[in-house]
């Protein structure tokens, strides 16, 4: 039976955790936080001492809760670690955990929390759905808080009544669970947490509506994401646009992308207008992968585009392969071009061929081998001759077939000393149009608040 206590070593377990511990009346980083930065040195002080079983969780916890059980031998006898979130708890320990929400110590909150919230029995939601109404706002907001990790929907009522609670991290944890449980009943008390003096609330609820897959809120995303003061609401007030596909706020994300102050904000905006495919956005989307200051609203614009596929976009996106200074930007535009329906290949996209990324030269020779120009084989001869990169040569071998490269030329590429190269032609003789010889060239991941 695990026994937890309030040792010194609470700094040892936050510093660990992949998201800082809760204190009192603070609500749980949301979602555009991102971990701190281990200080190493305070780490390894506060390790000093501390029991084994903590230590093991706290190692697992570096590794990402990764592969550290593979290991034949450890310095830490191998920790026993609950598999499955069916296995349940025992009655005592559950108890017992409640019992610590309470403890006043925040690793002793943090543990206990995760711990009960991987048990999605009913007697572990029942126990939590009691202490929304504890005295202590520090125990509510920890028990909303282990309500939104395991998500269950018979708490919904009793997440609904504590969302206008006195107590600010109670209200965002609240909202919060409430958007990952996704009962619709949720959608009017989130709408009115957006008007929550907090900001942390207020991001909470608009996060929330993101999932709520309800059209009614969007016109108030749509006021919150105009004149809220505080950026990371707006940011995500325009994420839950996009996650809606609210094509009616085409107006706000445009106004969003020309002129909010913020970058992050502008490259949320960037995001959802290519999410919900606003066809009347190509203009604006256009000026901010052209002229915008942030690289990564560049970027975002231009994957904007391409998820567009407007075509009277090929010429100028070919401009921004040839000019932007960012490789991550001229990569999206590599990309978004292969999306296009178009038949000529810009200059752009042939010089890219033989730049010094090797990503780029990929999705270039990639969206070659989708818009099938036969003008361009020259361009990608020369660069498979030179070509360094295994992924690459496979990409400029399939766009040499896409182009229309003969039979008995392909031939001479059979005798290729590179294997992959004499696969990928072997393939192309077969029947080229079916390859696929290498990873999808998605974009990064777009972003998330």
């Amino acid at each position: 039976m695990l026994r937890l206590t309030g040792f010194t070593f609470a700094t040892f377990i936050a510093l660990c955790s992949e998201s800082p511990s809760p204190t009192h009346d603070v609500a749980p980083a949301t979602r555009d936080s991102r971990p701190a930065t281990v200080d190493v040195r305070e780490l390894i002080a506060a390790a000093h001492g501390a029991p084994p079983v903590v230590c093991a969780l706290a190692a697992q916890a570096v590794d990402g809760w990764g592969s550290w059980n593979d290991a034949p031998v450890t310095p830490l006898p191998r920790p026993g670690r609950r598999e499955s979130r069916h296995e349940r708890l025992a009655t005592d320990d559950v108890q017992f955990l409640l019992s610590n929400l309470g403890a006043g110590d925040a690793c002793v909150s943090e543990l206990a929390v995760r711990l009960l919230a991987s048990d999605e029995s009913e007697a572990v939601t029942d126990g939590l759905v009691r202490n929304l109404a504890a005295p202590d706002s520090s125990v509510r907001m920890v028990t909303a808080l282990g309500l939104g990790l395991s998500a269950p929907s018979s708490a919904t009522d009793a997440l609904i009544r504590v969302v206008d609670d006195r107590s600010t991290g109670v209200r965002a944890n609240a909202v919060w669970a409430l958007g990952r449980i996704g009962d619709g009943r949720a959608v009017r008390p989130a709408t009115t947490a957006l008007r929550d003096q907090s900001p942390i609330v207020r991001q909470a609820a608009a996060g929330a509506l993101g999932q709520l897959d309800s059209t009614s809120a969007i016109a108030a995303l749509t006021r919150v994401l105009g004149s809220d003061d505080v950026a990371s609401v707006r940011r995500t007030a325009a994420w839950a646009l996009g996650q809606l596909e609210a094509r009616e706020a085409t107006d706000g994300l445009v106004t969003a992308l020309r002129s909010d102050k913020d970058a992050a904000v502008r490259e949320m905006s960037a995001w959802a207008l290519g999410n919900i495919e606003a066809r009347g956005a190509g203009a604006s989307l256009l000026a901010a992968a052209q002229h915008d200051s942030d690289e990564s609203v560049r970027e975002t614009a231009v994957w904007a585009i391409g998820n567009l596929e407007d075509n009277s976009a090929g010429t100028a996106l070919g401009q921004i392969l040839a000019s932007d200074d960012n490789s991550d930007v001229r990569a999206s535009a590599a990309w978004a071009l292969g999306q296009l329906d178009i038949k000529v290949a810009p200059k752009g996209l042939l010089d890219a061929l033989g730049d010094a990324d090797t990503d780029l030269r990929v999705r270039a020779a990639w969206a070659l081998g989708q818009i099938g120009d036969e003008a361009a084989l020259p361009a990608i001869r020369t660069a498979l001759s030179r070509e360094p990169d295994a992924q690459a040569r496979k990409a400029e071998v399939r766009a040499l077939i896409r182009s229309g490269e003969r039979s008995e030329q392909l031939t001479e590429l059979l005798k290729s000393k590179d294997a992959d190269v004499r696969e990928t032609a072997i393939r192309g003789i077969a029947g080229g149009d079916g390859m696929d010889p290498w990873p999808w060239p998605e974009p990064r991941p777009r972003p998330f608040p």
